[in-house]
């Protein structure tokens, strides 16, 4: 209750704290400059996740204050008991740190922004700072996954990716699995959590709709849980890499260029081979077998965005031949500033389908209409040389090519008259001279978020709380 006049006190509010909202609490004591334990007893406080505007949360503490020792203790324990009692917040979590992703900002953000946080939740950590591409896959090879809870990544989409391929890969060493062929994948022990300290942080977008380094580690120290689906990505002899999502064509020719660039700073890098690519624009002749989602006739609906294709046998694949400008395979709908809708809106985090984006040859200038549309509201695929399809697997076939002359190597980045084409596999670049089989899992792995599909129901729930 306040102090002072007594007329302020008729003015009190009540206010209900729900325990599932708490993430610590901690006896409150006055101490002289550089004195760390002992002090004098005010009280307990209460540290709370708050829902604010634009889905992001934030911390709030709350002071209760008790002189009596006896007092606090029993409330302090007690408090305690309960927030043990939570199952999905991790005790101890194992942090991957990218210190070069995007500006070098990810070491900054982590040590200032997270690492706070997860110590005022008593969450331990053991945080290993990457120091080449592949470390992070090195150290989950080895790293013994049952003492930790959970899987932190501080950096962009690659460095996300790689952590979320290599949680995968020693999901099935340890179970015994062939890691060549896959063809039914052991989901992830442990959830994994997704701090953005990239580009353009498509994951986390997808995850927590915004960008904030604050609400994505509330999201990891609340254990709230989102299963996800993961494709695999494979060769007729090996498998490529776990993932989310992939283009083929110009999305993969841009990044291929990018690569090529990288004494450039990230975003004029990035900048520089889109307008590139774009002026030689060039289609990519391949021939694409998919297998549609099957979806029970009750079930399906009308919608005027996507193509819903119900079948009747099983393992009926469809093909398409011609040349491309572009192929989507996303098994989430990858959202980011840039296309706030998603790349791929039409899906869904855990529906079990990926999305199947297919851009037919076209003029450049039709073809930049379609771009453009993703940083709007309006249908980015109402275009009659785009075409949609929900899919469980898909097959990419790129017919090889022979002769290709010294501009074409810079920038397909081939490496022989055979052609290695590119891939942009979750933003890391990949490059195939064969076939490359893609299936989705559903539900193989769980992050630490929640479904965008839910922000803003749930936020308009909290705001009526």
């Amino acid at each position: 209750s306040p102090t002072g006049d007594s007329s302020m006190a008729s003015q009190a509010q009540e206010e209900i704290i729900e325990m599932k909202d708490v993430f610590s609490v901690k006896l409150k004591r006055r101490r002289f400059v550089g004195q760390k334990k002992g002090g004098t007893l005010l009280g307990i406080t209460i540290f709370k996740c708050l829902n604010k505007e634009e889905n992001k949360l934030t911390d709030c503490a709350v002071h209760l204050n008790n002189l009596s020792e006896d007092h606090c203790q029993s409330w302090f324990r007690h408090l305690k008991e309960i927030l043990n009692g939570f199952q999905n917040r991790p005790k101890s979590l194992k942090v991957f740190v990218n210190p070069s992703s995007h500006k070098r900002e990810a070491t900054h953000v982590y040590y200032e922004q997270v690492a706070p946080l997860f110590k005022l939740a008593d969450i331990k950590t053991d945080v290993t700072v990457t120091e080449y591409e592949g470390h992070a896959l090195s150290v989950l090879k080895e790293c013994e996954l049952q003492a930790f809870d959970g899987v932190v990544c501080v950096g962009g989409d690659g460095s996300v990716s790689e952590v979320a391929h290599g949680l995968l890969l020693k999901a099935q060493i340890d179970a015994g699995k062939d890691t060549d062929y896959i063809p039914k994948p052991v989901r992830a022990p442990v959830p994994l959590g997704v701090i953005p300290a990239g580009t353009t942080n498509i994951l986390a977008h997808t995850l927590y709709g915004i960008k904030h380094a604050v609400t994505a580690t509330l999201h990891i120290v609340m254990g709230h849980i989102q299963p996800v689906d993961v494709c695999t990505f494979s060769t007729p002899s090996k498998l490529l890499r776990f993932g989310f999502s992939a283009m083929f064509g110009f999305g993969a020719r841009t990044l291929a260029l990018a690569e090529k660039h990288r004494w450039m700073p990230s975003n004029q890098r990035k900048d520089f081979a889109f307008i590139k690519t774009l002026a030689d624009l060039k289609p990519e002749e391949c021939e694409l077998s998919f297998l549609p989602l099957q979806i029970p006739q009750e079930d399906s609906h009308e919608n005027d965005r996507i193509t819903l294709l119900y079948l009747g046998s099983k393992d009926q694949w469809h093909k398409i031949q011609g040349h491309f400008l572009n192929v989507s395979i996303m098994a989430i709908p990858c959202l980011c500033s840039m296309a706030p809708r998603g790349l791929a809106p039409n899906t869904r985090l855990n529906n079990g389908s990926m999305a199947l984006i297919v851009v037919q040859n076209t003029s450049r200038t039709e073809f930049i209409k379609h771009l453009k549309r993703y940083a709007s509201v309006k249908n980015q695929f109402n275009f009659p040389f785009v075409e949609t399809y929900t899919v469980q697997e898909v097959k990419v076939q790129p017919k090889l090519r022979s002769g290709l002359d010294a501009k074409e190597n810079t920038y397909l980045n081939a490496a022989s008259a055979e052609g290695n084409y590119p891939w942009n596999i979750d933003g890391d670049l990949m490059k195939e001279a064969s076939e490359v089989h893609i299936r989705v899992h559903p539900q193989l792995i769980n992050l630490y978020g929640v479904n965008t599909d839910d922000l803003e129901s749930s936020q308009a729930t909290c705001n009526c709380l």
